[in-house]
C-alpha cells in the first residue's frame, strides 16, 4: 500500500463511512489518517470506528493514524421566547445570566466566565460572525452592547469573542472524559480545541502523560500571538480555518497560514490544513476549481496534510472526496515547480549533529540518486528531521514502536513500517534493505541512504549516515 505522493490525507469518520467496509474503502482511495470527531457521536460508535481501523491495520499490515479531536468548551446563547430575531445595527442588546428565554432586546449568554473577560468595546461576534456586537459596559452578569451588523439570531447560537483572553479552561468535563476513553482506546493524536495560551498546552501534556502525541488547532487569535511557544510545545499542529476565519478578517486566513506552515516547517513539526478544503463534495461529484486550487495552495506551502471533514463523514461522496484529494495532490508533487518551491522555502539547517545528519541524508541522497532515505527510530525523532528536508526520494522509516509508527503517517512523505529490535548497525542496514525491497522502494543495484541514532533506544540522538548498496547486503 505504498502511497505515490509525500503530502498525507486525513479524512474524518462520521455516519456516512463507518462500516468496515466504508473504512476500508477511503483506505484504499488514499486516506493516511482517521479522525474521530468527539463533537458528535456516542464513545460506542468512536470504539466501534476505532476497533475497524485496526483491524485493516492487521489486513494491510500499514500503520494507520488515528486522530482524536476534542470538542472543546462552546460559547452559547440561550434560548429565545418566540422564536428568531432580527437585530439592527445601531440597537441596543444585552447579554445575561438570567435564565430568562431572549428578546428583541437581550438574551441570555449562560456563561459566568465570559462577563468577567468582557470590557468597553470588546467585539463579540454571534452565528459564526453573522451578528456583531460591541460591549458597552460589561458587569460580572451582563454586557449591554450595541449592534455594529445586524442579522437574525435564534436559540443556541455560538458566540466568538476573539481579541478577549476568555478565563476559561480548553478542556470541560466532557473532554476530560472523553480523553481519558480516547487514551484507554489507544488513540495516536489528540486534537486540542479553544487554545487561547500555551498553559493550556501544558495541561494537556500532564493529563496525556505520553500516551498520544498532541496536535494543537490554532483557531484563536490569541494562539497565534503566541505562535513559536505553541508550535515548540505541540506534537503537530493544525490550521483550524473554519473557526479562525470566524475570529479575524477573511483575508488575514490565507496569509496566517502560509506563516503558520513556514514556522512548523522551521520547528520541523507537521502541520495540517483544515475546513471547507472540498466542502462542495458533501453534496456534489466534483469540487470548484477553486476549491481545487486551495488543496493545491496547501501542498505548495509545504503543509505535512491536508484534512476532509463533512466531505467523508457526512457526505454523499466521501471516497470520491479523497481520490479527488490525491489527484490533486500527485499533480502538484508532479510539478517541477513544487520541488523549486520546497527548496526556496526551505529552513535553515539547525546546528545540531541530528539536524546536520539529516540535511546531509537528504543531500547525498539527491546526489547519488539513491532509491530511498531510511531511518530507524525509536520515538520518531530522526523521520521527522529527515521529513523537515523535503527530499527528493520517499522515506521510509522503520520502528520498533508500533505507536512511533502510527504517529508517523501524519508526517509529510514518510511511509512508516513497524518492525522489531536492531541489536547492532549492520543489523539495521540489512534490515533497512531487505524492508525497502519488500515495501517496493528499492531493488538490486539500488542505493539507499541509511540514517539512525547510536546506541540505539536513544531519543533524538540522529549521529550516523550510511549509504547501502543494496546487492551488497542481501
Amino acid at each position: 500500500m505504498r502511497r505515490l505522493r509525500n503530502t498525507k490525507i486525513v479524512a474524518t469518520l462520521g455516519p456516512t463511512s463507518s462500516s468496515p467496509d466504508d473504512i476500508e474503502a477511503l483506505f484504499a482511495a488514499g486516506v493516511d489518517v482517521f479522525r474521530l470527531n468527539f463533537s458528535h457521536g456516542l464513545h460506542e460508535e468512536h470504539k466501534k470506528r476505532l476497533y475497524h481501523i485496526r483491524q485493516l491495520e492487521k489486513k494491510t499490515g500499514r500503520p494507520i493514524g488515528v486522530l482524536m479531536d476534542l470538542q472543546g468548551p462552546k460559547l452559547r446563547l440561550g434560548v429565545f421566547a418566540k422564536g428568531p430575531v432580527t437585530l439592527k445595527a445601531g440597537d441596543a442588546f444585552r447579554l445575561d445570566l438570567t435564565d430568562k428565554p431572549g428578546t428583541s432586546k437581550r438574551a441570555p449568554l449562560p456563561h459566568k466566565e465570559v462577563f468577567s473577560s468582557l470590557k468597553k468595546g470588546t467585539d463579540l461576534l454571534l452565528d459564526d460572525g453573522k451578528v456583531r456586537l460591541r460591549v458597552e459596559k460589561a458587569g460580572k452578569s451582563f454586557a449591554d452592547t450595541q449592534v455594529i451588523t445586524g442579522g437574525k439570531l435564534s436559540d443556541r447560537k455560538g458566540v466568538n469573542i476573539p481579541n478577549a483572553l476568555i478565563n476559561v479552561s480548553a478542556f470541560t468535563d466532557k473532554d476530560l472524559e472523553d480523553l481519558q476513553f480516547g487514551v484507554d482506546m489507544g488513540v495516536d493524536w489528540v486534537a486540542l480545541s479553544f487554545v487561547q495560551r500555551p498553559e493550556d498546552i501544558r495541561t494537556a501534556i500532564k493529563l496525556i502523560d505520553g500516551h498520544a502525541g498532541i496536535l494543537t488547532k490554532l483557531e484563536k487569535p490569541l494562539a497565534i500571538e503566541k505562535l513559536d511557544e505553541i508550535i515548540e510545545l505541540s506534537d503537530a499542529i493544525m490550521v483550524a480555518r473554519g473557526d479562525l476565519g470566524v475570529e479575524v478578517p477573511l483575508e488575514e486566513v490565507p496569509i496566517l497560514q502560509k506563516r503558520i506552515i513556514r514556522a512548523c516547517r522551521k520547528a520541523g513539526k507537521p502541520v495540517v490544513v483544515a475546513t471547507q478544503m472540498l466542502d462542495s463534495m458533501v453534496h456534489a461529484p466534483a469540487p470548484t476549481r477553486a476549491e481545487a486550487s486551495d488543496v493545491a495552495t496547501a501542498v505548495y506551502d509545504g503543509a505535512d496534510a491536508v484534512m476532509l471533514s463533512a466531505e467523508t463523514a457526512a457526505g454523499d461522496y466521501p471516497i470520491e472526496a479523497v481520490k479527488t484529494m490525491d489527484r490533486i495532490i500527485h499533480g502538484v508533487e508532479r510539478d517541477p515547480s513544487h520541488q523549486l518551491i520546497m527548496n526556496s522555502s526551505h529552513p535553515d539547517t539547525q546546528p545540531t549533529t541530528s539536524d546536520a545528519i539529516s540535511a546531509a541524508a537528504a543531500k547525498v541522497a539527491e546526489t547519488v540518486s539513491a532509491a530511498a532515505i531510511v531511518t530507524y527510530s525509536k520515538s520518531g525523532a530522526t523521520a521527522r528531521r529527515v521529513s523537515r528536508e523535503r527530499p527528493t526520494v520517499p522515506i521510509l522509516s522503520l520502528s520498533a514502536e508500533r505507536s512511533t509508527s502510527r504517529q508517523l503517517s501524519l508526517a509529510w512523505g514518510v511511509h512508516c513500517v513497524h518492525t522489531t529490535e536492531v541489536q547492532s548497525f549492520s543489523d539495521m542496514v540489512a534490515k533497512a534493505v531487505r524492508v525497502a525491497r519488500q515495501e517496493d522502494f528499492a531493488k538490486k543495484g539500488d542505493h539507499l541512504v541509511v540514517t539512525a541514532g547510536v546506541p540505539f533506544g536513544t531519543s533524538g540522538a540522529t549521529n550516523i549516515l550510511r549509504v547501502a548498496d543494496v546487492s551488497d547486503e542481501e
